[in-house]
Parts: C-alpha cells; structure tokens; sequence
C-alpha cells in the first residue's frame, strides 16, 4: 500500500510540541522523509476521530515515550515539498503546541527520530532545523511564562 501522505490530493493536519522542562525545550532529529538529518519539534499527524490534544499527547508518546500537557498553540507552520517537475509531493499544515513536561526521560522512536535533546533555547541557533523551529520555541516559553502568571 502506498503512503497517501505522499502526492497527496489535499494537505494533511499535523501537531508538534514545544515541550518545556526546567527552561529547557525537547527537539528532535528527523530520521527520514524531506526533513531527515533536521532538528524540528516531535509530532505528528492527526487521526481521525482524535482531537488536537489527544493527537499531540498520543504522538509524544508513541515518539518520545514522554508525558506531556498542552497549554496553548505556540503557532503554525506549512510544510510542502515538490518533486522535479513541481508537482506538490507532502503538504502539511502542522499546529504547534507550547506543552508542559510531566514524565519520562525520552527515547525517541528510532523509526521516526534518530535523536532528542533537551535545550535552551539560545543553543537551536547552531543546529541544522526546521523552518521557523527558533520562532515556534520562542512563542512556546513566551505562552509558558504567562500561564504561570
């Protein structure tokens, strides 16, 4: 069976998680697909059937094996990609959450990522990442400060 997420006849609803422990936040390499050897935020795409948090706290777990809380959408991104003759290839359109950290220490689904690190936020700036990865953090802590508040 072929993946229907590539060539797609309409663009696919994914959610990623800003999750934000001790000043610290979880990124993520890709281990395959258009953003392999990128660090990016842990997600997915939602099942139908499933709301916005159940799918966000199902695909951290399955990818992380971590507990996580949303608190409130951080921001979007669009992800597409083209073939050579510009043909539309992926398309998601991927809701970003701000999470809270609960439980478990990480290991990511090796399927999925080959890599998480926990860190400050100056520290994604050197790294290889997804478009807007450093903007999405930066919201993500801004919505944490003022839930605590």
């Amino acid at each position: 069976m072929s993946d229907p997420r590539v060539y797609p006849d309409r663009p696919f609803l994914a959610v990623s998680a800003a999750i934000i422990r001790d000043g610290r936040v979880l990124i993520a390499r890709r281990a395959k697909g258009a953003s392999a050897g990128a660090f990016t935020l842990p997600g997915g795409v939602v099942e139908a059937g499933e709301t916005l948090h159940q799918a966000i706290i199902r695909e951290i777990s399955e990818e992380t094996g971590i507990a996580i809380e949303p608190v409130a959408l951080a921001g979007h991104r669009e992800f597409i990609t083209r073939d050579a003759d510009g043909r539309v290839e992926r398309h998601f359109v991927i809701l970003c959450f701000a999470a809270r950290w609960i439980s478990g220490e990480g290991e990511p689904a090796l399927e999925e990522l080959s890599e998480l690190r926990w860190l400050e936020p100056a520290e994604i700036a050197g790294l290889k990442t997804t478009e807007g990865l450093a903007e999405i953090v930066a919201s993500a802590f801004r919505l944490m400060e003022a839930d605590l508040s």
